[in-house]
């Protein structure tokens, strides 16, 4: 009697399949150019997904690590920064009035400190070096939201303002950070000329008291730091006394977006922030370049799928007569659907391993040419989210061939090709 049990008709399936899986290897060794083409189109499609991924996350984290590392709860500034070509200092500073601004919200109960600060484009050079445009910061560099790592800061508060006739005498004090150092060939107690022109800033020597990182992080730039008075001075803005913006850190126990809400009914003509309303601000000012990111994530994708796909009918194409052989001699149309399957999933757990492998030195290379270029790294992060994504691609990859390719195979004829 026959034995009609599930387990009888479980042997010829596992046989077909260890079949298909035999003839996959073969035709994969036997065409190793496709196979590592394949292999390689999948990788690069791969890693381009973890990277573009990687880096929109890293930019979007190291944003909030800027705004969190400074400090401050709420920005205060006057619109967009402009560049004033024609102007000593490079940039058109929109508040006006910052030293009284400054007195006038330090004197609120839900604010501890307000620090206005100014940005502008000096030219500086130590007594071994030619002169560079570096960017000048008008700021309290003293304070725990300053990280001092050589050098004890600034001796004394801005005392060149005095209530507004700037008579008060200069302190010549400067904190820059470690590429400056590096650019000059400078350390603490050396001293740098620094000026909005180089007539002004021969005239200007400044005596390096502290090495800090603060502001170049936040700058991604070179920078020199002074107090706001005395770049106001070396740049000729002390006639409207000019900022760029002014920084507030709130009371223990106030809330940072109910005092930007007052903030901004009693200052209507200045843009009030929080930290997280500040970053969005940040972003949605990128937002082409975040659209052209993830249009190049979608063509990363694209391609890969398209190289994948178009390999694979290739190889299908180039290999008619074998298939045509193997369905004359009985193979069926699922059995050779299945060797493609196999075929797939192997190529693309291959290349979606490399691919995932292959990100990490990837990363690391990136993070170090943003670091010399911008002064920020860690900006393409790698979280398992992302890695998974990408390996997951790889796989959706192989199936979408597959599936693609298995019509092509139902369609031989051996006649045709025989």
């Amino acid at each position: 009697m026959t034995d009609s049990t599930p387990e009888s008709a479980t042997f010829p399936r596992l046989a077909r399949v260890r079949a298909a899986a035999g003839l996959a290897v073969a035709q994969l060794d036997h065409a190793r150019g496709r196979t590592v083409l394949t292999v390689l189109g999948i990788t690069l499609a791969v890693l381009a997904a973890t990277l573009l991924a990687g880096t929109g996350l890293g930019v979007i984290e190291t944003g909030q690590q800027k705004f969190d590392s400074a400090g401050r709860d709420i920005w205060m500034t006057g619109g967009p920064v402009r560049f004033s070509p024609t102007g000593v200092g490079g940039f058109e500073n929109t508040i006006v009035g910052a030293h009284e601004l400054e007195a006038e919200l330090n004197a609120r109960d839900d604010v501890r400190v307000a620090a206005p600060m100014a940005f502008q484009t000096v030219y500086v050079r130590s007594n071994s070096s030619d002169y560079e445009t570096l960017v000048g910061v008008g700021a309290p560099a003293r304070g725990g939201s300053v990280q001092i790592t050589n050098g004890s800061g600034f001796s004394s508060p801005d005392v060149h303002y005095a209530d507004g006739d700037y008579s008060g005498p200069m302190t010549h004090e400067v904190v820059i950070d470690q590429r400056t150092a590096e650019m000059m060939n400078i350390s603490v107690g050396d001293s740098l000329y620094i000026g909005g022109t180089t007539g002004i800033a021969r005239e200007n020597e400044f005596t390096v008291v502290g090495i800090s990182p603060t502001f170049s992080r936040f700058l991604g730039a070179p920078s020199v730091v002074v107090h706001l008075s005395e770049l106001q001075e070396i740049t000729g803005t002390t006639g409207s006394d000019e900022a760029t913006l002014v920084t507030l850190t709130v009371e223990d126990g106030a809330d940072p977006e109910t005092v930007a809400t007052e903030l901004e009914s009693a200052y209507p003509d200045y843009d009030v922030r929080t930290n997280e309303e500040q970053l969005a601000e940040l972003l949605r000012d990128q937002a082409v370049l975040m659209a052209a990111g993830a249009s190049l994530v979608f063509l990363a994708l694209f391609a890969g799928l398209a190289l994948t796909v178009n390999i694979l009918l290739s190889h299908v194409y180039q290999q008619q007569r074998e298939f045509a052989a193997l369905k004359a001699l009985g193979t069926s149309s699922s059995t050779l659907s299945t060797t493609l399957v196999f075929q797939a999933l192997f190529l693309g757990t291959v290349g979606g391993l490399l691919g995932v492998a292959l990100s990490f030195p990837a990363a690391r290379g990136l993070n170090r040419m943003a670091e010399l270029l911008v002064g920020f790294g860690d900006l393409v992060t790698l979280p398992v989210s992302v890695l998974a994504g990408g390996f997951a691609i790889a796989f959706v990859v192989s199936v979408v061939s597959s599936l693609a390719v298995s019509r092509q195979i139902s369609s031989i004829r051996p006649l045709d090709h025989l």
